[in-house]
């Protein structure tokens, strides 16, 4: 006999993509129950005292150019629960030896004034025709696979043309180091070596994002984020339950469905989906260090001291090494290191006078060292004295990730590679990725399309699904 339905739809995961998709599903009229493992909601938007008190760190994402420019959170009354969005004055900065650095702007021109007369018209041609445009790029680029005809093709088409080849094919385009590194560190964020397809376009959406809508921080941090999610599912009627860790199908209530905001390989478990997902790939992992300090980071380059986001590779071969090391199974010689300070924009953050500070570079999956030595010779190469204002460190590595989110499955930050066709079809080749063949059962963590970032995106496509689902029902 089957058990009556009490409720409309569960949730199992209270990051942001599951708590958009509870959202989403609310909005609509259903009723909505999630349950978390953890004793507070969040998933990758999370902020913790790690180190000292005062000290308001996130544990993992931190900076949010796909949050701000989410058409997701765009629909939200966010702001009315509390978000509120900090722009640092320079976006990133990509310092270089001798003081120099390369700076990814508010505008094109900024960015391009940077790379000097050889490569700023380069910069120029390639980002220019998506100024004024993120709108239709986001709603085109993060949209769902059966989303129909994109709003705006031309655009759609070009980006895809020119970001369909590897950052190693775009960097051709740029004549000196400056331009090359630059687009290096944005493609790194793909966590994947500069010959993968589609590293180009990643790279290419990280810029458009900055100059159309920056690369901000929330107030008090990214936990911010998540909690506006929870308070406005709370006014909708939906309820949170957290400290649950649900290991399967039946110790959740009857419903007319269940969305997983899970790895694909906890999924499989809990609903007895079997080798569902068995040709699935998890990629490398990040070693990662929180700091409290007693200043801000001696930055040599000026422009480094003013920017939420500061990427440490000085050269193209350099950065595309590491990754490339991390990706198979070698631990970096010398890391590329993605950093934030979001002091430079939230004293809320710290202790007055004090500040937080967050780096990680890319190691192997599963990797059990201890990089903080070459992280922090890294920084020092760009910001001498910095070991100097630790006060207190984090050090965490792929298992402390592992331990901390689930769906970091062996250290992967990105719940699956970037790889091959499972960069554009995760979590497997299907015409509605967030279903399964289980009917009711759907996924729509960062698995599913259109992939990592604290952007919602995965959570409203699911809920979209789930609506056309039980529109059939």
């Amino acid at each position: 006999m089957s058990r009556a339905v009490v409720v409309d739809a569960v949730v199992v995961g209270a990051g942001p993509n599951g708590l958009t998709a509870a959202v989403e599903l609310a909005r609509a009229g259903l009723s909505v129950q999630v349950y978390e493992a953890a004793d507070t909601v969040g998933g990758g938007a999370r902020t913790e005292e790690l180190t000292l008190p005062g000290f308001r760190h996130d544990p993992c994402s931190a900076v949010h150019p796909f949050g701000i420019g989410s058409p997701a959170f765009d629909a939200l009354p966010l702001a009315e629960h509390g978000l509120r969005w900090l722009q640092p004055e320079v976006p990133m900065a990509h310092p270089f030896p001798g003081g120099d650095a390369a700076v990814l702007g508010r505008t094109i021109g900024q960015t391009a004034a940077s790379l000097g007369p050889r490569d700023a018209p380069v910069y120029r041609r390639l980002l220019s025709p998506y100024a004024g445009h993120w709108e239709t790029l986001a709603a085109d680029f993060f949209r769902p696979p059966w989303a129909g005809l994109p709003k705006d093709p031309y655009r759609f088409v070009r980006l895809g043309l020119t970001g369909t080849p590897p950052a190693a094919v775009l960097a051709r385009r740029f004549h000196d180091p400056k331009g090359r590194a630059l687009l290096a560190g944005l493609a790194g964020h793909a966590i994947t070596t500069l010959t993968q397809p589609f590293t180009g376009a990643m790279a290419l959406l990280f810029a458009i994002a900055a100059h159309e809508r920056g690369w901000p921080v929330a107030r008090g941090g990214s936990q911010a984020i998540s909690d506006a999610l929870a308070a406005h599912l709370a006014e909708l009627g939906g309820t949170i339950t957290t400290g649950v860790t649900v290991r399967k199908l039946d110790e959740l209530p009857p419903a007319r469905a269940y969305v997983f905001d899970t790895s694909p390989t906890a999924l499989a478990r809990i609903a007895a989906l079997g080798d569902a997902y068995r040709g699935y790939r998890y990629g490398p992992s990040v070693f990662k260090i929180d700091y409290a300090l007693d200043g801000p980071v001696p930055w040599t380059n000026e422009t480094a001291r003013r920017a939420g986001t500061v990427h440490i590779g000085p050269t193209y071969t350099e950065i595309g090494e590491a990754l490339h090391r991390a990706v198979t199974g070698r631990m970096p010689q010398t890391p590329f290191l993605i950093t934030a300070q979001p002091g430079v924009v939230d004293p809320s953050r710290a202790p007055e006078g004090k500040h937080v500070f967050w780096a990680y570079g890319h190691v192997p999956r599963g990797w059990h060292g201890d990089a903080t030595d070459a992280v922090e010779r890294q920084i020092e190469r760009f910001a001498p004295g910095f070991r100097d204002l630790v006060l207190a460190r984090c050090v965490t590595g792929p298992a402390g990730l592992a331990a901390r989110n689930a769906n970091y499955v062996e250290g992967d930050i990105a719940c699956g590679a970037f790889s091959g066709l499972q960069t554009v079809l995760r979590p497997k080749l299907a015409a509605v990725p967030y279903a399964t063949r289980r009917p009711g059962v759907f996924l729509c963590s960062s698995a599913t399309p259109p992939g990592p970032g604290v952007h919602g995106m995965s959570g409203h496509n699911a809920a979209t699904a789930v609506l056309r689902h039980l529109a059939r029902a």
